[in-house]
């Protein structure tokens, strides 16, 4: 998707085009944008992090910074997902067995959410736990196929996806600022430090 080339530029200039999108996000309109535009600035204006990866390897070396930045190499990650355990296997990272002894959630999710910036995620990536008892820290790793418009598509594509039955446990995460936690209409929802790598693979 030539979009995120345009946002975010070569890996060079990343940060400067992350910066720039987020200060003119606060005064566009993106109901009319495209699906994939929309999530990106409507999720920035959530507070979230968001890493745009070509490659598998990309998504691999902003991992490794990720962890890095945030000094968590001899910390503990939480992945409940089998599957994307089983996809880096090669990536040593530290796991924890318990909610208690992690200090970050590392997942995936159901769907990237363009019209709110919010994640759609299931018992698929976080079991039966709410999100209130998981880490404060999430990376969550995605795909830009993944995007829809709205919760509705979102929850009618996890309903054609399920061969056997459909998950439980559906919900969203949104808010990523600490002060969310203060705003009405936040009420009931966990605030958390989140980064995306999201991977193009169309």
């Amino acid at each position: 998707m030539s979009v995120f080339r345009k946002i975010f530029g070569s890996n060079t200039d990343a940060s400067k085009s992350k910066a720039d999108e987020k200060d003119q996000s606060e005064f566009l309109d993106t109901s009319n944008l495209p699906v994939d535009e929309a999530f990106t600035i409507n999720f920035n204006k959530n507070g979230g992090k968001f890493l745009y990866c070509e490659t598998n390897d990309e998504v691999q070396g902003f991992l490794e910074s990720i962890i890095e930045e945030n000094n968590w190499d001899k910390k503990k990650a939480l992945i409940l997902n089998k599957h994307l355990k089983e996809k880096f296997k090669r990536f040593k990272l530290g796991t924890a067995q318990k909610i208690k002894d992690a200090d970050f959630l590392f997942t995936t999710c159901e769907f990237l959410i363009a019209n709110d910036g919010s994640l759609l995620i299931s018992s698929n990536q976080i079991a039966e736990k709410k999100l209130v008892e998981l880490p404060e820290n999430f990376i969550v790793f995605a795909t830009t196929s993944q995007f829809v418009n709205t919760i509705s598509e979102g929850l009618q594509g996890i309903k054609a996806q399920s061969k056997t039955k459909i998950p439980s446990n559906i919900t969203t995460i949104k808010h990523f600022k600490a002060n969310d936690t203060n705003d009405f209409l936040s009420y009931g929802s966990s605030t958390k430090n989140l980064y995306l790598l999201l991977l193009e693979d169309l």
